[in-house]
């Protein structure tokens, strides 16, 4: 089970977009890597077509690694880490280890 889920809010720990927060749009397990909303801008370059009849570039999220990210902690909205534990109805859940509070 993966600590981070697409829609969860994560803050960048490390690297040049140190600091910023934003949504999770996808998580990659094979290549380790997150895409997260307003992070790691990059331009497309984008040839001739009918949808795009002067071509141009567009700007897009690229993939940040997926250590170099922490979830937000609902409770107090500081970055924790994620452990897992299994509930009353022996489900496996998500948990702040910062707070103890369920994601």
């Amino acid at each position: 089970m993966a600590r981070l889920k697409s829609g969860d809010t994560v803050e960048v720990i490390s690297g040049a977009e140190k600091g910023k927060r934003g949504k999770v749009l996808n998580v990659d397990l094979g290549s380790g890597r997150v895409t997260v909303q307003g992070v790691n801008m990059v331009y497309k370059h984008l040839r001739k077509s009918q949808k795009h009849p002067q071509g141009g570039r567009i700007q897009l999220e690229s993939g940040v690694d997926i250590s170099n990210v922490m979830l937000i902690d609902p409770k107090d909205g500081k970055p924790t880490r994620v452990r897992m534990e299994i509930d009353g109805n022996g489900k496996k859940v998500r948990v702040s280890s910062r707070s103890g509070e369920p994601v």
